[in-house]
């Protein structure tokens, strides 16, 4: 294992601050300082107080996480961060931190995809991603289909949201059952004592004519919201149970469809879901229950590592470095809409061809120099005091 790349990912996309450590696909520590409770208030996140927080949390949890993981930070071979799609304040707050470390340490910076990372984070429990796999990544933010055939290089996307993202529709119809914020863990909580056939809530976009993989969970989140009007107009009291069974069931009912469809249709055995909705036990059940009877390998990773965490962005740094790919420029940004069929970012005068002229830790692998400095004024030891 010691001649394996050893990387510090950094995550801020949105309220959590995550900063991972993992050596090849071993990962060593998970530290998360989340802001959660400081948007409950509010209903949902808000991008101000998000980066204001990743800003106090970043280095304390920099400092955690090398602890935890037993290294030095001047043992790293390499420093990835999430270079978006996410809140662009948040984002910037991850990049500009990663590429300070990175140029005061004197090692290779890789601004990486947050959905590839969703996507790469499953190495760390469950061994080398098969090439191709196909992954669902149910969050807040995006419910997607993509096809990963190299998880450094090319991710293919088959199908979106094309409005709310299931993680969001959970957040809404909890805000309207007045079950609090974040909405996914308490209805999954809820359903489980409730009868998911109770009610016949819509299942979006899965017609003969409707689009074979994209998402639509709006209308389901529409007649949900005007069911539990009617029955609070009507003076009748709303059984929160069976609401919360039955919405999640139609929306677990349609993600596993379609990622279990898209498999067979393009000829992939293996499934991986991920993102924070990934915890969700109806949908890790029903996943399960239908992959077995088609034949196809589900992989999902343990809850911890499928909501946002810096572990994931490390284990995608980590296969970059050690698949040789090209290292960010210094001026490196956060880009908050980011494509998915970019990895990573790469640096712009990245020639391949080129003879690589330093290397970093001691494990063999080689890394292009950064000839980007944008704070190339400023002395290293003066950045830290």
């Amino acid at each position: 294992m010691a001649d394996e790349p050893l990387v510090l990912g950094i995550e801020t996309s949105c309220d959590e601050t995550g900063v991972g450590v993992v050596r090849g696909t071993t990962l060593l520590a998970d530290a998360v300082a989340s802001s959660v409770d400081e948007h409950a208030r509010f209903g949902g996140v808000v991008p101000e107080v998000a980066s204001r927080a990743h800003l106090e949390a970043m280095v304390p949890t920099i400092e955690r996480a090398l602890k935890e993981a037993g290294v030095a930070a001047s043992d790293l071979d390499g420093i990835a961060v999430t270079a978006g799609p996410g809140l662009a304040g948040a984002l910037l707050v991850g990049v500009s931190a990663a590429k300070a470390y990175a140029y005061a340490l004197g090692k290779p910076l890789y601004g990486v995809n947050h959905l590839a990372s969703h996507i790469c984070v499953d190495q760390l429990e469950h061994g080398p991603l098969p090439e191709p796999t196909m992954a669902l990544l149910v969050s807040g933010g995006h419910s997607s289909l993509l096809l990963s055939a190299d998880i450094t290089a090319d991710v293919r996307p088959m199908g979106a949201t094309i409005d709310d993202a299931a993680g969001e529709a959970f957040d809404k119809i909890a805000r309207v059952l007045n079950l609090g914020f974040p909405g996914g863990p308490v209805i999954d909580r809820y359903a489980r004592e409730g009868d998911p056939n109770a009610i016949a809530f819509p299942r979006g976009l899965t017609g003969p004519r409707d689009p074979a993989y994209d998402f639509s969970f709006s209308g389901l989140k529409t007649a949900v919201a005007r069911w539990i009007e009617a029955k609070r107009a009507a003076g009748e009291e709303v059984p929160v149970r069976d609401v919360a069974a039955s919405f999640q069931e139609a929306v677990v009912d349609v993600l596993t469809r379609k990622a279990v469809r898209a498999c067979k249709e393009q000829g992939v055995d293996h499934l991986m879901i991920g993102g924070g909705v990934a915890a969700n036990s109806r949908l890790r059940a029903l996943a399960a229950e239908r992959c077995e009877a088609a034949g196809i390998r589900l992989r999902v990773p343990r809850p911890g590592l499928c909501t946002d965490n810096g572990a994931m962005v490390a284990a995608l740094g980590a296969e970059m470095v050690a698949r040789g790919r090209a290292t960010s420029d210094w001026d490196l940004s956060a880009d908050s809409s980011l494509p998915v069929t970019d990895p990573h970012v790469p640096g712009r005068d990245h020639d391949p061809a080129a003879p690589e002229p330093h290397a970093h830790g001691g494990h063999g692998h080689a890394h292009g120099a950064h000839d980007h400095d944008h704070v190339h004024e400023l002395a290293k030891d003066n950045l830290y005091s």
